[in-house]
């Protein structure tokens, strides 16, 4: 079960930006971001899919019910939150938190037989964003606060905002840095944990990269629907772990959604 929770928080995470609905209603001076990033209460459904990376792992296809507030300095969507604590013209650094929603309990597939639970925990830290024009660099370092794994991440986003009529598109690249407690926790394998079929594994340090692509367009129903991909390549320090069976993940989304 907790398996799906993972998989509908990195849905959530990576729809996070672009959940706004928007008209058509800037001057052709500004830039393409102000079209689609707006403020206010948002609400919408969408669904996505994840293939995941641990063995044994069903692909779900998963309802994402939209609720959420974007404000100049506090936003909220479910349980990821963020505060504007610093801005200026170009740079805004934030405070935040958010759900880790990674792990499984042994009723997820019947590989996890034996295996101690990856419990839910919450990451807080800092996000500092950069954005010139249609370009954004998002990067946030964040620590479990909780203490179930003692992990530390540390992310960075570039994308680029275009415009072709009514559609909006932004490709975007991604690195993500995990230490060697994060990957311990969620992809090791302890002693006792230890079969035939799973051999005991310490986790190292990771650096993973994501490319991603999404499609905006606010011409129906005075919303905005939104089309994303997401492909994740894993380091070979998780990829390696008796747990998974890959070296890479894919999850797809679908959504629309509009203010209140």
């Amino acid at each position: 079960m907790k398996l799906r929770y993972a998989t509908l928080a990195s849905i959530i995470a990576t729809t996070f930006c672009f959940s706004a609905a928007a008209k058509d209603t800037q001057s052709p001076n500004d830039n393409n971001r102000q079209h689609i990033e707006k403020y206010g209460f948002i609400y919408g459904l969408g669904i996505g899919v994840n293939n995941g990376i641990y063995k044994d792992y069903d692909l779900p296809v998963i309802p994402l019910p939209i609720i959420g507030y974007r404000g100049e300095k506090f936003s909220a969507f479910g349980p990821f939150v963020s505060y504007h604590a610093w801005q200026n013209e170009s740079l805004k650094l934030s405070l935040k938190a958010a759900p880790r929603f990674g792990g499984f309990e042994q009723d997820d597939a019947d590989f996890f037989n034996g295996m101690d639970e990856r419990k839910l925990s919450i990451d807080a830290g800092l996000g500092l964003t950069y954005q010139q024009n249609d370009w954004k660099v998002d990067t946030s370092i964040m620590r479990d606060i909780l203490g179930k794994s003692d992990g530390l991440e540390i992310k960075s986003t570039l994308g680029k905002m275009m415009r072709f009529g009514p559609v909006f598109i932004e490709p975007s690249v991604g690195l993500s840095y995990v230490d060697a407690n994060h990957v311990d926790y969620y992809y090791g394998v302890r002693a006792h944990e230890a079969t035939n079929s799973r051999h005991q594994y310490d986790g190292k340090s990771a650096l993973n990269k994501t490319l991603g692509l999404s499609v905006m367009t606010p011409i129906f129903f005075n919303g905005i629907t939104t089309l994303g991909i997401e492909n994740t390549w894993y380091d070979s320090s998780i990829s390696d772990s008796p747990l998974t069976d890959g070296d890479s993940s894919l999850s797809v989304r679908i959504m629309f959604s509009k203010f209140f």
